[in-house]
């Protein structure tokens, strides 16, 4: 309960923010600052791949446990891959951390220097193995939860081994910010938060009195520009501008 009452007063902290709160002077104060950043990042974060990195990541499995947890960083699992060829890990159970005739044609055929053998032959093997693998249970099936960081084994170990993890990783804020692709979008897309607060907080005010009379302020303007800023950029990361590997040819 505590949990959520804190996630819900950083809202609360958030919305008070970009409404220009606490502002007395009708200028941003370092709390702006800061939120127009954690916009910025979190705002990268969701829409660009720039922001995740591959990574491979080393789990042992415990005995007659389904559930674990992963780090914080991790966002998505790819693919679990294992050392043995059938569903269990040796001791006579059906499977095998060690295949001699594997490791043996490869030294024959693929690792001599005066001559080259049986390519075909050894791709059929491999072909082999996978065929195995799919059928006796060598790669496992899993569930991923991203919000609780629960990974769920459907097939329930019956003997410890590791486990070899194709997940993809947070980049680090201060990874983003040395990013030569990255760090410029997050600059304007920060300096557009600030715009957009300094102009939530002086259209609370027509005028400021002067000795002319009164001044105007440029709330409204400031606001336009931000969110014309804004869209600008949603734009740019779309392009990948900002980094990325882009979108493939879709068929269908």
């Amino acid at each position: 309960m505590s949990n959520l009452v804190t996630q819900k007063q950083e809202v609360f902290d958030y919305v008070n923010a970009f409404l220009g709160g606490g502002m007395i002077d009708v200028e941003l104060d370092p709390i702006h600052y800061e939120t127009a950043l954690q916009k910025a990042l979190s705002r990268f974060r969701q829409r660009s791949d720039n922001s995740v990195e591959e990574s491979y990541l080393f789990m042992p499995t415990v005995v007659d446990q389904n559930e674990y947890t992963l780090p914080h960083e991790v966002m998505e699992v790819r693919k679990l891959f294992r050392r043995s060829i059938g569903s269990r890990t040796g001791g006579g159970d059906g499977g095998s951390l060690f295949e001699p005739f594997n490791l043996a044609y490869t030294n024959t055929y693929l690792l001599s220097g005066s001559k080259m053998g049986g390519l075909a032959t050894y791709d059929m093997f491999s072909q082999h193995q996978e065929l195995v693998g799919r059928m006796f249970g060598s790669f496992i099936e899993f569930t991923w939860n991203n919000t609780t960081k629960k990974l769920t084994l459907l097939q329930r170990p019956r003997a410890e081994e590791t486990l070899l993890i194709y997940a993809y990783n947070l980049r680090p804020d201060s990874e983003l910010l040395s990013d030569y692709l990255a760090k410029q979008w997050i600059k304007d897309y920060t300096l557009a938060g600030c715009k957009y607060m300094l102009g939530e907080a002086r259209s609370k005010f027509a005028t400021i009195a002067g000795p002319q009379g009164g001044s105007t302020l440029n709330g409204e303007t400031l606001k336009a520009e931000a969110q014309a800023e804004m869209e600008k950029l949603e734009q740019e990361v779309g392009l990948a501008v900002a980094g990325g590997t882009g979108y493939g040819f879709l068929i269908g």
